[in-house]
């Protein structure tokens, strides 16, 4: 009898693998959000939120919602005398890219063990992890949500010239403003399962090790190798961005506002800096007294618009303007570009030819920065109006960087194709899989 149980709970048996897939995609899910959590918390703490009445975790749980794609609307309470507009758009990249990471590589570590990966298995894995994510997340959008009391600045008490300005504060101080957020669970959701789904295939393109199921072993050679070398690529260049950071706060100050930064939107600067250091662009303005919490070069073009309704263009003479140092992302992106080229180039078999060396590279960076740079995408805007008379200055204020995508896009397919080229020439006096060295000829029988 007790044969017959331990046998019926064996892993090999169909409930036993439901069983320990179900517990493994639950690790993985876990991990990937307490990672996230971990990461916008002390973002969130370095930036000052945890002074916040009441709110920390709604503000948290709406950081980590973002983080995976999710929506999050503004909305405002003046009264009937006053309208309020908010609106935000943007992705904390630093959590986005910890949760990918952690979540993808606890997905795929128990696949390692097998020779060849079951189709069966794999989409139960695959099935179990998306629904137990997505059902996470609708707890988290529950949990994002607050209201916070919005203070007026200045003393009204005192006489002043502006008739406007006294008119304003007084009914300020009869409506107590304020301002909040909620999920848009709809959308959220909806995000969030692309999101998942996301990770999971891009954890199996770039997995060198992952064994893939019978029909898609022929993909490995063409895909994996380049997929990886981006993924270096990304990496790199937010090991770069990490390396400046650190050196900014070390000498410039500001060392607890920029750790917000690095915690929370590292990569959103990173990956704007390859785009932009391979001949994309990006386009925005900066309105009002608020801002991009980024380099203060980027801000200043932003800004250069003034009151105007045009776009600033963000590209790498617009930045060198500002400041010639801006002048390094070009040789960064060649050095960089090159490597990861090489790397490619180096982990595919010795039989791949040079032009499918750039192809491979050319199309895995475009798709690449066609996948990041809308990641990229910032949008905030918040204004105030009293009796319909028109935004208040002081209350009202725009932040938005849009990218170039087919511009950014194309250049990065350019740049792979040369780059992928030349990685191929280089490798090619490397020692590489699938090579046979030529065994040495026999030396001719000597003469007697």
């Amino acid at each position: 009898m007790s044969s017959r149980l331990s046998t019926s709970a064996s892993p090999s048996t169909p409930t036993g693998l439901f069983v320990r897939v179900g517990v493994q995609a639950l690790a993985a899910v876990f991990a990937g959000y307490v990672a996230m959590g971990v990461f916008a918390g002390l973002g969130l703490w370095a930036a000052g939120a945890a002074d916040l009445p009441g709110g920390f975790t709604a503000v948290l749980a709406a950081v980590v919602v973002m983080a995976t794609g999710g929506k999050i609307e503004l909305s405002g309470d003046a009264g009937s005398l006053a309208g309020t507009q908010a609106e935000l758009t943007a992705m904390p990249l630093t959590v986005t890219l910890v949760g990918a990471l952690v979540t993808g590589y606890c997905f795929l570590r128990p696949l390692r063990h097998h020779a060849v990966a079951d189709t069966r298995e794999l989409l139960l894995r695959a099935v179990t992890t998306v629904a137990l994510w997505v059902a996470a997340l609708a707890g988290l959008s529950a949990l994002a949500r607050h209201d916070f009391p919005l203070t007026i600045g200045g003393d009204t008490s005192e006489t002043s010239e502006d008739p406007l300005g006294d008119l304003f504060g007084e009914l300020m101080d009869a409506v107590d403003p304020s301002v909040g957020f909620r999920t848009d669970v709809g959308p959220t959701l909806f995000y969030g399962f692309l999101w998942i789904l996301g990770v999971l295939v891009v954890a199996l393109l770039v997995s060198r090790r992952t064994p893939l199921p019978p029909r898609l072993v022929r993909y490995h050679e063409p895909v994996r190798p380049a997929a990886h070398a981006m993924l270096l690529l990304l990496l790199a260049y937010v090991a770069v961005g990490l390396v400046i950071g650190i050196v900014v706060a070390a000498t410039k100050g500001h060392a607890v506002e920029t750790l917000a930064v690095l915690l929370l939107g590292l990569p959103n600067v990173a990956w704007l800096g390859l785009g932009v250091g391979i001949g994309g662009s990006w386009e925005g303005r900066v309105e009002g007294p608020f801002g991009l919490p980024m380099p203060q070069v980027l801000d200043a073009v932003l800004r250069e618009g003034g009151d105007s309704t045009d776009l600033s263009t963000v590209d790498l003479s617009s930045l060198a303007a500002e400041d010639g140092r801006a002048w390094w992302l070009l040789p960064i992106a060649v050095v960089l570009v090159l490597a990861a080229a090489f790397a490619a180039a180096v982990r595919s078999p010795a039989r791949t030819r040079l032009w499918q060396h750039s192809l491979h590279l050319g199309v895995a960076f475009a798709l690449t920065m066609l996948v990041v740079a809308p990641l990229t995408l910032v949008e905030a805007r918040f204004g105030l109006s009293i009796l319909g008379i028109g935004e208040l200055e002081a209350l009202g204020g725009e932040v938005v960087l849009r990218p170039d995508v087919w511009k950014t896009v194309g250049f990065a397919l350019l740049w792979g194709l040369v780059f992928g080229l030349i990685g191929g020439l280089l490798a090619s006096r490397v020692h590489r899989k699938g090579e046979v060295e030529t065994a040495p000829t026999d030396q001719p029988e000597q003469k007697k």
